[in-house]
């Protein structure tokens, strides 16, 4: 990308009031191009293979499939693109999973527009941007290593291993790939402190996170 070029864009939200109100306003701005929307995570990982856009704005809890899940299969893909979050949720649950799956950026959606433009300049080239709650959350989870909370889809992976399922079920079950099913596994494992299936159920249940 050249200091020259627009920077191209691709929307990823749910709501069409939001993509239309995000449209606008970065079409209103001679530097920025939006190249396309996606309604959900399956969509923006097909579209953003196909149009190359150097910033994805991704929600993150969509029916259809969510921005986690997307974040993680264009990670493995290797997309060029890189990805700013824009949610209105900011727990741990939320904004650890995405920028482990390989989120460059997580903003909050009540960000003012030149904080956004900033943002998404700074993720364009390869710079991390997070919202100051966001910051103070990753700051306090490094701290306290091993008692960050499981995501919602963690607990259902965790659920299914918890009565036996393998880990292709769990795939077919939560329509997701089997590889994002081992990737959910080595997240909650490092979560509890565990290295196993078994131990993780254990662990679970002695803290209440299963009953």
């Amino acid at each position: 990308m050249t200091t020259d070029a627009p920077i191209t864009l691709l929307i990823v939200d749910d709501h069409p009031v939001v993509r239309n109100g995000l449209r606008g306003m970065f079409e209103s701005a001679p530097d920025f191009t939006v190249l396309g929307e996606a309604s959900n995570g399956v969509e923006a990982v097909g579209l953003a293979t196909t149009l190359d856009p150097d910033v994805v704005l991704m929600d993150l809890r969509m029916p259809g499939g969510g921005g986690v899940d997307a974040i993680a299969e264009l990670t493995r893909r290797r997309s060029r693109a890189k990805i700013l979050v824009l949610t209105t949720y900011d727990t741990d649950s939320d904004t650890l999973p995405a920028i482990e799956a390989g989120a460059t950026g997580y903003l909050l959606k009540d960000a003012p527009r030149d904080e956004l433009f900033t943002a998404v300049r700074a993720a364009a080239q390869g710079r991390t941007v997070l919202s100051p709650t966001v910051a103070s959350r990753l700051v306090s989870a490094v701290r306290t290593p091993g008692n960050e909370p499981l995501s919602a889809r963690e607990r259902e992976v965790l659920a299914l291993v918890a009565k036996g399922t393998s880990n292709r079920e769990i795939a077919r079950v939560l329509f997701i790939s089997e590889a994002t099913v081992k990737t959910h596994l080595t997240h909650l494992y490092g979560k509890l402190g565990v290295k196993d299936r078994a131990a993780a159920v254990a662990t679970a249940y002695q803290r209440g996170i299963l009953s």
